[in-house]
């Protein structure tokens, strides 16, 4: 049985409607789109289409996740770019689904963040919402976090609210793992609001590594890795960064773990060490830090669900049990949501409370003032 967290929106019986839900996260490996619905029951997968990014295109936001010359003028021709490789996920979506675009109430499109400081009051998605609608015509909601960050939230993470809705156990308390470029959870307690934040690097820093060395996007199920050895000197000295000491609400991003983080801590290294042993450590650490996160601030949880596509890497999905001897460790494919689906369905659902007027952001995860409803709406026509 799934909370009941949006009694309004239950009575007034709009459950029919389809919402698309757009995301591109920090792991910069392409666009997850899905079609999906709100349902007295929870929330259903219509379809899902994966587009990976251009070289061209993944490079440039790249580039534009630390300072460089002409910026402005580059990051709009990234927002274009990018808002193009929605509308072909979109127009996938459609046709695998054989749905006409009027059949949509709206997009929820995250953007491709660039730059996260809610410290300094701000934070940036790269995003062309105008040209999406107009490509698509269909109504975009975009810009999700700034409405939290004004109310002096920390804008992130969004989706405590939404994985609560589709993975809460009436029971017992159950933490949702999301793994992407950085890992956040949602704390799911019976009973009460959900609590989250972010907990450090997911597969920013593995991916990173495993290109420079193997050529290769990512390590395959984390098979590169386990055949290294974890150093434990260069684990501990890891998690001697300050973002693990600090106290929730609290985000992160490429901001903080990026390739100068990386070289910093490599730096701190015996020189004999080999490429995979520190592809062994830099799991470990992300497995470490997950897992401790959810030790001091959900000892009782009986299950963790990892979603995003460090669920898919056997390697990581191992350390993890293996730090987490009291709960069930599963991926979200278990529970009814395929691990790739489940952040894109959540901007769907964000898109769905802003057009329903509710309350996007819990308080109680980002900092925020207040509930707010988040988005900005792009209409088509």
């Amino acid at each position: 049985m799934k909370p009941d967290l949006l009694p309004s929106a239950r009575a007034s019986g709009l459950f029919s409607e389809l919402y698309i839900g757009l995301m591109s996260g920090t792991s910069l490996d392409g666009v997850d789109g899905v079609i999906a619905r709100a349902t007295p029951h929870g929330w259903e997968t219509v379809a899902h289409q994966h587009h990976p990014f251009p070289a061209a295109l993944r490079d440039s936001l790249m580039a534009l996740n630390t300072p460089g010359t002409d910026e402005l003028h580059r990051s709009a021709l990234a927002a274009q770019a990018l808002a193009r490789v929605y509308a072909e996920v979109v127009d996938a979506l459609l046709t695998s689904s054989s749905l006409p675009a009027s059949a949509i109430q709206a997009i929820g499109a995250h953007g491709q963040t660039v730059r996260h400081r809610p410290e300094l009051g701000y934070t940036l998605q790269i995003n062309q919402p105008a040209l999406l609608a107009e490509l698509t015509g269909i109504d975009v909601v975009a810009d999700f976090r700034s409405r939290d960050v004004a109310a002096g939230g920390q804008g992130a993470p969004l989706v405590p609210a939404f994985h609560q809705a589709v993975f809460a156990h009436p029971e017992h308390t159950v933490v949702a793992l999301n793994v992407g470029g950085m890992a956040n959870l949602s704390i799911l307690r019976p009973g009460h609001a959900p609590l989250g934040f972010d907990c450090g690097p997911g597969n920013a820093l593995l991916d990173l590594w495993c290109q420079r060395h193997t050529g290769l996007a990512y390590d395959a199920n984390g098979i590169w890795g386990a055949s290294g050895q974890v150093h434990a000197e260069a684990l501990q000295t890891g998690l001697q960064d300050p973002f693990f000491l600090q106290a929730p609400p609290k985000s992160t991003g490429r901001d903080l773990f990026n390739p100068d983080w990386l070289a910093r801590w490599l730096a701190t290294w015996p020189q004999a060490a080999s490429p995979e042993d520190v592809q062994a450590t830099l799991c470990e650490l992300t497995a470490r830090s997950s897992a401790e996160a959810i030790q001091q601030h959900a000892p009782e949880a009986k299950e963790v669900i990892v979603c995003g596509g460090g669920a898919l890497n056997g390697d990581l999905m191992r350390r993890l049990a293996r730090h987490l001897t009291g709960a069930k460790v599963l991926r979200s494919d278990e529970r009814g949501l395929n691990v790739m689906q489940v952040e894109a369905a959540a901007f769907a659902w964000l898109a769905w409370t802003h057009v329903q007027r509710l309350a996007g952001n819990v308080p109680a995860v980002t900092g925020a003032a207040g509930p707010r409803v988040l988005g900005a709406l792009y209409p088509a026509r």
